[in-house]
């Protein structure tokens, strides 16, 4: 199964992120693109030989939910697809990722970033307290993290979210019309931030 609730619905270029890689698996849960998160909805994509079951004779599927099929938010997934098509947004997002990524890849220059890795519109940079195999420790991305990053990424004027199920990272996942004005704005922006992430942590800025 693909969890695509992020990666779904152009945000890495494509309709889905498997596609991208090639892969091919058995179900897609998505949700948020498909409606361009005007509406909720989720969805599951399901393979036919998955599917192929639910279509035996006398088979009756005993499962439903509450806004299964809900009409507004059929009718808005289905413009905002329309609209993707109409707009070339999956090609944009495609055409612009160099873009994008050059600008991610100009914060390796601060110390306090140990990696940067991303795909289309969705970027991650890794921070670390001493160079590239370092980490922090608990209380360290407890500080970090959810005392002081959100008060500075709202100082910042920026929408990004710092994660720690793994590497200690903060996500940016821009627009997916974002020009290439903006998406220097939301470096800059973003460089800025790991500045002051890196003065919070005594982490020399050069």
């Amino acid at each position: 199964m693909a969890d695509e609730v992020i990666t779904g619905f152009g945000r890495l270029g494509e309709w889905f992120g498997v596609t991208r890689f090639g892969a091919v698996p058995d179900l897609i849960v998505t949700a948020k693109g498909i409606t361009s998160a005007y509406a909720p909805m989720g969805a599951v994509l399901v393979a036919g030989h998955v599917a192929a079951p639910l279509y035996e004779p006398g088979r009756t599927l005993l499962h439903g939910i509450t806004f299964g099929g809900h009409p507004l938010s059929a009718a808005i997934a289905l413009k905002s697809i329309e609209l993707f098509e109409r707009e070339g947004v999956l090609a944009h997002v495609r055409a612009t990722e160099p873009h994008l990524g050059a600008g991610m890849e100009s914060l390796r220059r601060l110390p306090v970033v140990g990696d940067v890795r991303g795909s289309g519109f969705f970027w991650a940079v890794e921070l670390v307290p001493d160079g590239r195999g370092s980490r922090f420790d608990a209380d360290q991305r407890e500080e970090l993290l959810r005392r002081f990053l959100p008060g500075a990424l709202v100082r910042a004027g920026l929408i990004a979210r710092g994660d720690d199920r793994g590497d200690t990272v903060v996500q940016v996942a821009p627009p997916l019309i974002a020009d290439g004005a903006v998406l220097d704005e939301l470096v800059e922006r973003l460089g800025r931030v790991l500045e002051a992430v890196s003065e919070h942590m005594g982490i020399p800025t050069s």
